[in-house]
């Protein structure tokens, strides 16, 4: 199964993450598994509001799915059926946009 899922991410070249993902570990995982490089989108240390812009598109991205009632939780045994709810969550929202 580790193998059919690296062959999906083949297209990955970077991965966007919070700070909670900066430790050198899961950089190095992420470089072995599917050989894709770690870019960490982090808050501003003064806790004052400043709009970033790459961590606003992931901030964003988890609101629409929030707005799945399905996607709230993620109570899916496979990855292919987390993966086809996406999916159809986004297909949904391209759909009531156009």
């Amino acid at each position: 199964m580790l193998a059919e899922s690296k062959r999906n991410l083949t297209c990955v070249k970077n991965v966007l993450v919070d700070g909670g993902y900066m430790g050198e570990p899961f950089r190095e995982s992420v470089k072995t598994l599917i050989s894709a490089d770690v870019e960490v989108a982090k808050r501003n240390e003064l806790h004052t509001f400043a709009v970033m812009p790459k961590r606003w598109v992931v901030e964003r991205t988890f609101g629409w799915l929030d707005k799945c009632h399905r996607l709230w939780k993620n109570c899916e045994r496979l990855v292919y059926s987390i993966r086809g709810m996406i999916l159809l969550a986004f297909i949904r929202l391209l759909l009531k946009r156009s």
